[in-house]
């Protein structure tokens, strides 16, 4: 997924359950900025874009994930799985929460830490059926 964009509304696709009551609930309350990045209109359900071009994109409903082998992290009270293949930008998937929230970010432009300090509140909301049993620097 391209993090960047030229035009004023950011191009998404909705994540299948982009129509879950419970995005709604996220989406509503997204701040209008993110370490520095303002809000942006996006084009899809239960999204939401910060910078120009977008340096972070959230989309809501997307499938929860399974058991990982990649690093988990909590913030705010919300487990985050951390995918770092495609560096500098970050996916990191809320885990343990239903339905699941994305958030692809480009580090060189914001902070993980502050994105999610920023968003994690929002996605506490969310019902909690799980949560990472393994952390780095746990055996």
């Amino acid at each position: 997924m391209a993090l960047s964009g030229c035009a004023s509304t950011v191009s998404l696709e909705p994540a299948p359950e982009a129509n879950d009551p419970l995005c709604a609930e996220v989406t509503a309350y997204l701040p209008e900025t993110v370490d520095g990045q303002q809000r942006r209109w996006t084009d899809a359900q239960a999204t939401g874009a910060w910078g120009d071009p977008a340096a972070v994109i959230l989309t809501c409903g997307v499938t929860p994930p399974g058991p990982s082998e990649l690093p988990c992290q909590t913030t705010g009270g919300v487990d985050w799985i951390i995918d770092d293949a495609d560096a500098p930008n970050y996916r990191v998937t809320s885990f343990g929460r239903t339905p699941a929230v994305e958030v692809y970010l480009d580090t060189q432009v914001v902070s993980s830490r502050e994105v999610l300090d920023r968003l994690s509140p929002l996605v506490a909301k969310l019902p909690r059926d799980g949560e990472c049993t393994a952390r780095p620097g746990t055996p």
